[in-house]
């Protein structure tokens, strides 16, 4: 316990900020999920900061920035990539002319 008045360490920590250039691509499945994928030492480096506060799926809550556009998702760990993938929803894509093989340039931010 800290002291009276003291932040709760959680909060007092700085959020992970990450910028991220990646090819967009879409799920092999029947749903047309588009996704980047986080470089290793990135998802290594989440793994480690939020190992005590995934959510389902092992999901990291983020707020994204593309372009001019934000919102808030999470970040799901893919097992077969062993990394983190951040998946596009289909207005950021339109709004940022987005498509499967193009190279996105992405800012995310973990507040802790």
């Amino acid at each position: 316990m800290g002291r009276a008045g003291d932040a709760p360490l959680s909060q007092s920590l700085h959020p992970l900020r990450y910028r991220i250039t990646a090819t967009v691509w879409k799920y092999q499945g029947k749903a047309a999920w588009f996704f980047i994928t986080l470089p290793q030492q990135i998802s290594d480096e989440i793994r480690f900061f939020t190992a005590d506060r995934k959510s389902a799926w092992g999901s990291v809550r983020v707020e994204a920035c593309l372009g001019d556009t934000r919102w808030s998702t999470s970040l799901f760990r893919d097992a077969k990539l062993d990394a983190y993938v951040l998946p596009i929803k289909a207005g950021v894509r339109k709004q940022e002319d987005i498509q499967e093989g193009s190279s996105a340039c992405c800012e995310l931010t973990i507040t802790l």
